[in-house]
């Protein structure tokens, strides 16, 4: 059974409450329950914070044991270096999701610090980027 983990960043507890013309009407507790439901044959793990260093910490406390880590890092992706020089030190895969298209959103949003670290990166596809990152962890 491969083990996963979701690491949700700044402002995504706010999910389907936060701008749902953006982010969507769905909370991510919701969507994580179906994405679990439908991924029975792999554990999922969640986390979210809305602390950098908790974040940074989070992919150290999991970085070397876990089969692949999905992260969305919010607006750190767009700022944070130590994210970036976290994920490059684990062993365990990144894939780096972004539930809005970040390349159609303003200028500073269009350039993520944390790609060229990570196995992958999934953006505009809502939440299904989510689904899309456990499938491609599964194979």
């Amino acid at each position: 059974m491969k083990h996963l983990i979701i690491i949700n960043g700044p402002n995504l507890n706010l999910l389907g409450r936060r701008e749902p013309e953006i982010y969507g009407s769905r909370s991510f507790e919701d969507y994580l329950e179906s994405l679990k439901a439908d991924f029975q044959q792999v554990q999922i793990d969640y986390y979210q914070s809305n602390v950098e260093g908790e974040i940074i910490n989070k992919l150290h406390e999991v970085g070397f044991s876990y089969d692949g880590i999905i992260l969305n890092a919010g607006g750190y992706s767009h700022t944070s270096v130590a994210i970036h020089d976290a994920i490059a030190a684990i062993t365990t895969p990144v894939i780096e999701v972004h539930i809005s298209n970040i390349y159609a959103r303003e200028e500073y949003r269009r350039h993520s610090l944390l790609s060229d670290a990570c196995r992958g990166v999934i953006c505009g596809l809502g939440l299904d980027g989510y689904r899309y990152a456990v499938e491609a962890f599964e194979s």
